[in-house]
């Protein structure tokens, strides 16, 4: 527990880190790599070109301030970043090798405004907050090793098959290299592909969602391939995996994490609503209701640019036609000739809340949204105007997470790094 002085000085401290946050977690990145180039082996170097993990950090390190006195608050999200962590190898040691950066970068950024009253109290509070995510991923690490099938660290899986899906997304269908077991996963769970890339000084590590129902003797992950667009560099990863990994190649995988999950036990009508490659978690829930629940009713929803990205669509569409439980809904943002030609889409344009309304018969279900930041600000924002209850909204960022909420009614529920796709 913090004594009461440490808790004081800790929130005293907020305002400073709403202003100076980005420029603390930028600096404490510098001083860790420059010590420590190892660990630029765990972190997504597009993610620190593009400061999206240095603003996922400060949302971090600010909500943690704000909730110092009830710190049971942040339990729920400690689970979110300990599986990430556990899927990337991050260990008991290296916490200690963090704490002592970010405290640097403080005094570095601040400077004499960063006491050494200030300083202790950060060094109380992070122990304290480090034990709590040690403790929980040494937990983690101990089911995945002793579930049946489990690993710890990567595990080689053989490409059994490569699908194109779309113009932009190909499946991947893995096999465990050593012929062994497989664990079974959460729907809705990722799990961390580490590449070494020819050229590349550095492995490279990223989460991609299973996007098929378990149970299966396969793992199937589904990439987007992205390009350079802009000033916006190319996916490293992604471009590789599209263009040279085929078949009988070997990719390492951690065993599945995550907690955007489907609730098996609920029995409410469940709404699944995706955008680009969103979807993907979102197709391997649907797999399995209609595997285990078939009486349960299910919308799902689906939006993109046109056809030719569309992924997945006949295989959902399937499910839907031998599955009365099953509705589904197409949303074109600019569809081609050829998709008003065969009446391909449901609707033109971009999703909004009368056309929700028009589609899914009750708001008194559980919804799962995933995709684009912007698209699913768009999507909370039209279920809070529905007065959807925030127990039944269920949302995934891919990349480092920001917030679907004001600024001032952020947690750290909506500031967990999440996975790339």
């Amino acid at each position: 527990m913090l004594s009461e002085r440490t808790i004081q000085i800790i929130k005293s401290t907020v305002p400073v880190l709403e202003k100076h946050g980005i420029h603390i977690t930028k600096r404490f990145y510098q001083l860790l790599f420059t010590a420590h180039p190892e660990l630029l082996n765990m972190f997504n170097h597009a993610n620190q070109s593009q400061e999206r993990q240095q603003a996922a950090l400060a949302n971090v390190v600010y909500a943690a301030a704000q909730h110092i006195d009830k710190l049971e608050t942040l339990l729920p999200a400690v689970k979110q970043i300990a599986h990430k962590h556990r899927s990337l190898g991050v260990k008991a040691e290296h916490y200690p090798i963090v704490g002592e950066h970010l405290l640097l970068a403080i005094k570095d950024v601040l400077g004499e405004a960063a006491t050494e009253e200030i300083l202790q109290a950060w060094a109380e509070a992070y122990g304290v907050i480090a034990k709590v995510f040690i403790e929980a991923e040494a937990e983690m690490y101990q089911q995945s090793e002793q579930q049946q099938g489990g690993w710890t660290g990567f595990r080689g899986f053989r490409v059994e098959n490569k699908v194109k899906e779309s113009d932009v997304i190909t499946s991947f269908y893995l096999v465990p290299q050593d012929r062994g077991a497989l664990p079974s996963f959460e729907p809705g769970q990722y799990v961390s592909v580490k590449m070494e890339i020819p050229g590349e000084a550095n492995t490279h590590i990223r989460q991609y969602s299973l996007s098929d129902a378990p149970g299966k003797p396969y793992y199937r992950i589904s990439a987007k391939r992205e390009d350079a667009i802009g000033g916006k560099p190319e996916g490293k990863v992604s471009v590789y995996l599209h263009d040279q990994i085929n078949p009988g190649d070997i990719l390492w995988l951690s065993t599945p994490a995550g907690e955007f999950t489907l609730d098996q036990q609920d029995s409410k009508p469940v709404v699944f609503i995706s955008g680009g490659v969103g979807l993907t978690p979102l197709v391997s829930m649907l797999n399995t209701i209609v595997d285990n629940r078939p009486d349960r009713p299910v919308t799902f929803i689906h939006a993109a640019r046109n056809g030719n990205a569309h992924a997945f669509k006949q295989q959902v569409e399937e499910v839907a036609n031998r599955s009365p439980q099953v509705s589904v809904y197409w949303c074109y943002a600019k569809p081609t000739d050829q998709d008003r030609e065969i009446n391909a889409y449901d609707r033109e344009g971009y999703i909004d809340l009368p056309w929700l309304q028009k589609v899914i018969p009750t708001k008194e279900a559980t919804f799962y949204f995933c995709g684009p930041v912007p698209f699913m600000k768009t999507v909370y924002g039209f279920l809070k105007e529905w007065d959807v209850a925030e127990a039944h909204i269920h949302y995934e960022f891919f990349g480092p997470s920001g917030s679907l909420e004001n600024p001032e009614e952020a947690t750290l529920k909506n500031v967990v790094p999440q996975h790339e796709g």
